[in-house]
């Protein structure tokens, strides 16, 4: 039974991509600054008190000539080409921050509707994150507070 563990996580360890501890999902989407960022339209428990406009985050990578030299021979025998792989991560990481900075540059303690768009601009990585900065309040107590906004101010909680 141990053993059939372990292969089958062996087999997973090999097919998911590579992500570095430092940049990681449970590091990067704590760090914003007591600023909810969701994909949905609403914030469940929550009500949107005031919308404060679109915010963007930006970001646009070079690629180090000599990595994707190394990439472009590695992507010949296939397999993740695992710089790109960080590189797109820290990216989509700045991208982040940057808009949870407009949203609170705004007042804004959430941005809903987040989403992500990329693009190749002839051998340079884009990522922008975009979504509605607003302001919510808590109007449901039986719903726990996000770990984002527990300590954030009265504007966060009813």
């Amino acid at each position: 039974m141990a053993t059939d563990n372990r292969k089958l996580k062996d087999a997973k360890a090999q097919t998911q991509a590579h992500v570095p501890a430092s940049i990681s999902d449970l590091h990067c989407f704590t760090e914003t600054n007591g600023v909810i960022t969701t994909t949905m339209f609403d914030v469940p428990g929550y009500r949107v008190v005031k919308v404060l406009g679109t915010v963007y985050g930006l970001t646009v990578r070079s690629r180090n000539w000599a990595a994707g030299l190394t990439m472009v021979i590695k992507s010949v025998a296939g397999g993740e080409l695992r710089w790109f792989t960080s590189m797109l991560y820290e990216a989509r990481n700045d991208a982040i921050t940057r808009v949870v900075a407009e949203a609170q540059s705004r007042g804004g303690n959430a941005i809903i509707a987040l989403r992500f768009d990329t693009g190749d601009l002839g051998g340079f990585a884009q990522v922008c994150a975009y979504g509605t900065a607003a302001i919510i309040e808590k109007v449901d107590d039986a719903v726990e507070t996000p770990s984002q906004l527990a300590g954030a101010g009265p504007s966060s909680t009813a």
